[in-house]
């Protein structure tokens, strides 16, 4: 063999070399999107339609029974059957009129379920137009409740602060016309705390001066975060009063405070986070950091601390594009963060993936960068089927296994087309 056969064929096993060692470090990249120090993905079922245990909800304290919207089923989301909820409160609904139900959950306590809903009475309001704009001032919100597990429901209230309050005027600051108080996403679950409060977090947009919405961050709304702390009275409904309003910086977030989602530590502290923005209108400069918000309340929801980005262990913040988030409690006392994560900046709502799972340390109220587990992300095949979006998930825990499941939405081309997935999670 030559000299220049020689070298080639050094050069050759070197790049083979090199090729598995590549090979090699992309298989323990992958290997760890999937597994983290407490978190492992089960399973992942891919279906056309919306899955019945999206949102879905037990109805007791000892069953397997769930409710989800119309649907019921007895055996742990096996099976479903369509039982849609009695009385039919929006039967005689003006057209245009809307109830969509958002966000449910069993008192343990009580025996009773609740369901929040967004409402406008808007009479001839295109049912076509999901988010109208004229929803910015309109929407309020109202609450149904069933004490016989969801078999029939109570009444259908709207939510109103104790007091001198109406239904045009429910809570401070709130006229229903020029301002609104709504639930953005599913990720703003209610919680039923350790003394027995029923707290929704919602979010309220702002009148300015002029009569007109308030907006000094320049972005596609602003708002406030809220919420609304219920305490059961007689006949089965509740009373509410709002906590102070948490606010954001709009030279920081320039659509305030977002989508609010809440967990209540074993201190009885409350945890907050909240989606922001730096997106303006007109604008594609992105210069402003896109991060999740963090605050906390120590006196049972009624004030919270100035809202901070929040942050991994080590101090540095996340980068998160404006899109919903959901803190979780497991009942083996572990706290979690799901939502979108980015390794750089994002722009506005965008990229909504990768899906993300993190243990949030409930000492520090910071993220654990091991536990850190990719649920799911962009994938060479997603190329050819549009812009992608993992948004609008819904978390709950199996009452029989204790796996975490999450179901949402795919989504393609801007949201023109989809695909469901089911995911389990097992917890360490």
């Amino acid at each position: 063999m030559n000299s220049f056969s020689f070298n080639y064929v050094i050069i050759r096993i070197k790049m083979c070399l090199r090729f598995s060692t590549l090979c090699l470090i992309f298989f323990t990249l992958n290997l760890q999107a999937q597994h983290s120090a407490t978190l492992k993905i089960l399973s992942r079922a891919v279906s056309k339609d919306m899955p019945h245990l999206h949102g879905s909800v037990y109805t007791d304290n000892n069953t397997l029974n769930l409710r989800s919207g119309n649907f019921i089923s007895t055996d742990n989301g096996e099976s479903w059957e369509n039982s849609p909820m009695t009385p039919d409160f929006s039967l005689e609904l003006p057209f245009g009129f809307r109830r969509d139900l958002m966000v449910s959950i069993l008192d343990n306590r009580r025996h009773r379920m609740i369901a929040f809903l967004n409402a406008l009475d808007l009479e001839n309001l295109n049912p076509g137009i999901r988010e109208p704009p004229v929803a910015q001032k309109s929407y309020y919100l109202r609450y149904r409740v069933s004490d016989d597990e969801g078999k029939t429901w109570k009444f259908d209230k709207p939510i109103i602060q104790q007091g001198d309050f109406t239904a045009k005027n429910p809570f401070p600051g709130v006229s229903i016309g020029k301002n609104a108080i709504y639930i953005g996403d599913r990720g703003s679950r209610p919680i039923i705390t350790r003394n027995g409060k029923i707290l929704l977090p919602a979010q309220t947009t702002i009148s300015g001066s002029d009569g007109e919405l308030f907006n000094p961050g320049n972005g596609h709304t602003y708002t406030d975060a809220v919420v609304l702390i219920g305490s059961w009275v007689k006949d089965n409904s509740i009373a509410w009063e709002m906590s102070a309003h948490i606010t954001g910086d709009p030279k920081r977030s320039t659509r305030g405070m977002i989508e609010p989602t809440l967990m209540e530590l074993d201190n009885g502290h409350l945890v907050m986070v909240m989606r922001g923005s730096n997106e303006q209108k007109g604008s594609k400069n992105y210069t402003l950091p896109g991060y999740k918000w963090l605050s906390v309340s120590k006196n049972e929801g009624r004030h919270w601390s100035k809202p901070e980005p929040l942050r991994f262990e080590d101090g540095k913040e996340l980068y998160s594009p404006s899109s919903m988030s959901t803190l979780f409690k497991h009942s083996n006392g572990r706290c979690f963060w799901i939502g979108n994560m980015t390794k750089e900046n994002n722009e506005g709502n965008l990229p909504r993936w990768p899906l993300v799972c993190i243990e949030l340390d409930t000492k520090n109220l910071r993220l654990k960068e091991s536990t850190l587990l990719v649920l799911d992300t962009w994938q060479e095949e997603d190329k050819l089927k549009g812009r992608l979006d993992i948004s609008h998930f819904s978390v709950t825990e199996d009452r029989k296994t204790k796996e975490m499941i999450i179901t949402y939405p795919r989504s393609y081309h801007a949201y023109k087309l989809q695909e469901w997935i089911t995911m389990h999670i097992k917890v360490d």
